[in-house]
């Protein structure tokens, strides 16, 4: 079948079209991962101890941003605004409503061709990860033409900027009950930019059932303060 892809590694551990790949030393970065992995579940369960009950509502949420931080809304005809929305219903639906992105609704990676677990070529895996790609595309416009009165959305993004050009951005959608928080701007202000948005998950917050039940809502939490 002709030379193995084994130098064809996946990082991130993410799935779908979020994974990277790089070409390198698979032996060496996969004992990378694995130390990387080891400290960053240690660094998880020492962020689920410090966690306490204190939610908050979206709208609480809302009212806080404009509060503390001055936070204007993203006007609905933006450019960001319409790309965000985009890959959030996309993900909503493929999430709550799958059936109606039917056999697009979930996209097998290929993970072993990739990874050079199976006898298959350089070229083999470049294909396999255009097919992939294809359908992902597939599956963004399909998602993208389901009308209004069939999944409907209420999604604001609300954004904090600072003097020096950094932007933190909170998407909240009401309906579903959705919120996540992105920040850009000059890598010198991470650490600040990182602050504001550990701020807003933290009063956001979960209750006493979300820890005891480890929500989806409580697992993202866990997640975003364990990445700053």
């Amino acid at each position: 079948m002709g030379k193995r892809a084994e130098n064809v590694s996946i990082i991130g551990g993410a799935d779908g079209p979020t994974s990277i790949f790089l070409i390198g030393n698979k032996g060496k970065r996969k004992l990378k991962e694995r130390i990387r992995g080891f400290f960053y579940e240690k660094k998880r369960q020492r962020v689920k101890k410090k966690i306490t009950a204190n939610p908050h509502t979206l709208e609480e949420l809302t009212d806080y941003l404009k509060r503390e931080y001055g936070a204007r809304e993203l006007s609905k005809k933006s450019r960001a605004y319409q790309e965000q929305r985009k890959s959030m219903k996309e993900a909503l639906i493929v999430r709550y409503r799958p059936e109606l992105l039917g056999d697009l609704a979930q996209i097998r990676f290929p993970r072993e061709e990739l990874s050079g677990k199976g006898d298959f070529s350089r070229e083999e895996c470049k294909k396999a990860l255009e097919e992939m790609w294809k359908k992902c595309e597939q599956r963004s416009r399909r998602a993208e033409e389901i009308p209004e009165d069939v999944f409907f959305m209420d999604f604001h993004i609300y954004e904090i900027r600072d003097s020096r050009g950094g932007r933190v951005q909170t998407g909240i959608e009401t309906v579903w009950e959705q919120m996540g928080v992105s920040w850009s701007g000059n890598p010198k202000r991470k650490r600040q930019l990182n602050r504001v948005s550990r701020n807003i998950y933290l009063y956001y917050g979960v209750s006493e059932e979300d820890i005891k039940n480890e929500t989806e809502r409580y697992d993202l939490l866990v997640t975003a303060l364990s990445s700053y």
